[in-house]
């Protein structure tokens, strides 16, 4: 899906993690491996964009429902779902899914995003209408209400066990809205200051206090763009990529992740598939992969 943005590319990015050969490096590791295929998302020339502050939400969420019930479905089989974008909107879809899963044990879930952006804009605060930049939003109850309500509930994340880790492109409103829904923010200053492990250790246990499980949101232009040239909207000084592979491994170390997305891989941007293979190889740290 490539509908909540303006840069087109980012609907090839699952190709391009599969042809790093993804799947076959993950049954490497000890596991079952199916894939489920692609979502059918229409291309921008088939959809009618709707309102200018919120372009192409009626499929958007059409999409979004549809990815709700692939997870509800992976998680009653006992799987670890592993979504590929895409654009960061489908996280609306992959968070309703794994959260309704749990609420229907009286179970809440965490939330670790990974975003060099807030996510955190509504159609209200919008400077462009794009919705990848308002998922976060909709998974805490704010923003269009039938986004927000997807999969039956709002607030699917409870604002304590949310956390946002490597911001640095945030706009005034969207700084506003961040600091209104209480969710913990670590800008890549507080990396600087006091190191990945630290910033992990504490996201995780904000993540994971009462609650069953962590979804984990990776956006790759969390990475520095020299590392991860293959995103639609680059910004100078995110994550290293020993500073992104520890923090994966400390997740994996913690046993707490349920489910997880890998969003905004843009192979039309990318340079030789290295941004794709550089997303493959985070995926498989958080499912264990050990340098030892």
């Amino acid at each position: 899906m490539d509908l909540g943005g303006n840069r087109r590319g980012v609907d090839m990015g699952p190709s391009a993690i599969r042809v790093t050969r993804l799947a076959e490096k993950i049954m490497e590791l000890g596991f079952a491996v199916e894939d489920w295929g692609d979502i059918d998302s229409p291309i921008p020339e088939e959809a009618k964009p709707g309102e200018p502050n919120k372009k192409y939400l009626a499929e958007i969420y059409k999409v979004c429902e549809s990815l709700n019930k692939k997870i509800h479905r992976a998680l009653k089989l006992g799987a670890f779902p592993v979504v590929l974008g895409g654009d960061h909107s489908l996280a609306v879809g992959s968070i309703a899914g794994t959260a309704g899963h749990l609420k229907q044990h009286n179970k809440n879930l965490g939330l670790i995003w990974f975003d060099a952006h807030g996510d955190m804009n509504t159609p209200d605060s919008t400077h462009s209408g794009n919705v990848h930049g308002m998922p976060f939003a909709h998974v805490m109850g704010m923003g269009d209400p039938k986004m927000a309500g997807l999969g039956g509930f709002k607030g699917k994340i409870l604002p304590q066990n949310a956390c946002l880790i490597g911001a640095r492109d945030l706009d005034d409103r969207e700084k506003e809205l961040i600091a209104k829904s209480q969710i913990k923010i670590f800008t890549m200053k507080e990396i600087d200051r006091f190191g990945i492990s630290k910033v992990m250790e504490e996201a995780i246990g904000l993540a994971s206090n009462g609650t069953a499980g962590i979804h984990v949101s990776y956006d790759i232009d969390v990475m520095d763009p020299a590392i991860a040239p293959g995103v639609g909207t680059p910004k100078k000084g995110g994550l290293s990529y020993r500073e992104a592979h520890l923090a994966m491994e400390l997740l994996a170390d913690s046993t707490l992740a349920l489910s997880m997305d890998m969003v905004e891989v843009n192979p039309i941007l990318d340079n030789k598939n290295a941004t794709a293979e550089l997303g493959s190889e985070l995926i498989l740290s958080l499912l264990g992969k050990r340098i030892f």
